[in-house]
């Protein structure tokens, strides 16, 4: 767990234990973003002048974490020169997906040897969010039990999530445990991209390439998958329609 000095800031500062590694998922191909992913990756598509990447970063460094272990496939080399570029202050560990691209669980498998922390963060990059009263990775972090969970998941109401649509992810019942969505039916949470693993969920992988929706079947099954709401704004950053709606709410955050 990392050591950090509070920084100034007019949020409350939220005591907790945030791991100092987190896994960047920078992988996938995009395919609902072109065609602005025909010439990178969708983690250097830009929205209001800064990359996807960089909001998470900036958001990892500003909540104390210090080393990112980043998993790179499509472009992957301007990823790489990118993290060279701007992310020299944070440790950088790559998980090389060239050979086969391996979706959610397999790499975090594939990136398992390199997660120092146990747990460990664990964040998407197609997704921006502006912190509300906390920031939300350590309101995260400060749920953290380990004695009654594997996962621990930031959510946003189905309400609040701006550019999503879907039908929501997850139930949550009164102590904060999480319960997948009932077919045909709405479910008042949506996973903002965001969470808390422990590695002993990271065992039996069905194969090389598989979602992390495994794991996470398995800890909901166990009783062991929770979730905290962000108090904040999301913003669901998938396809190129989103980003001038996502540019103008941001301009009058």
């Amino acid at each position: 767990m990392s050591r950090v000095r509070k920084p100034l800031t007019v949020q409350p500062w939220l005591e907790a234990k945030v791991p100092g590694t987190a896994m960047v998922m920078a992988a996938g191909k995009g395919t609902r973003m072109r065609p602005l992913t025909a010439t990178r990756p969708k983690p250097l598509v830009e929205v209001a002048g800064t990359t996807l990447l960089d909001h998470v970063l900036d958001h990892l460094r500003t909540a104390g974490v210090r080393r990112v272990v980043v998993n790179v496939h499509y472009f992957a080399d301007s990823l790489e020169a990118h993290l060279r570029s701007r992310a020299g202050d944070l440790e950088v560990a790559i998980s090389d997906e060239r050979d086969e691209l391996l979706e959610t669980g397999g790499g975090l498998m594939k990136a398992k040897p390199l997660l120092r922390d146990d747990p460990f963060l664990c964040v998407n990059t197609d997704n921006i969010w502006i912190d509300g009263p906390v920031d939300g990775i350590r309101l995260l972090a400060s749920h953290w039990d380990d004695a009654r969970m594997d996962a621990l998941m930031l959510l946003v109401p189905l309400a609040r999530a701006h550019n999503h649509n879907g039908r929501g992810d997850f139930g949550m019942d009164p102590w904060g445990r999480l319960s997948r969505r009932k077919p045909g039916r709405m479910a008042p949470y949506v996973w903002t991209g965001i969470q808390m693993l422990s590695q002993r969920l990271l065992v039996d992988p069905p194969g090389n390439a598989f979602s992390t929706n495994i794991f996470w079947d398995r800890a909901i099954a166990a009783g062991r998958c929770f979730g905290v709401v962000h108090q904040g704004l999301w913003f669901d950053v998938g396809t190129p329609s989103a980003i001038p709606k996502t540019e103008a709410m941001l301009a009058d955050a």
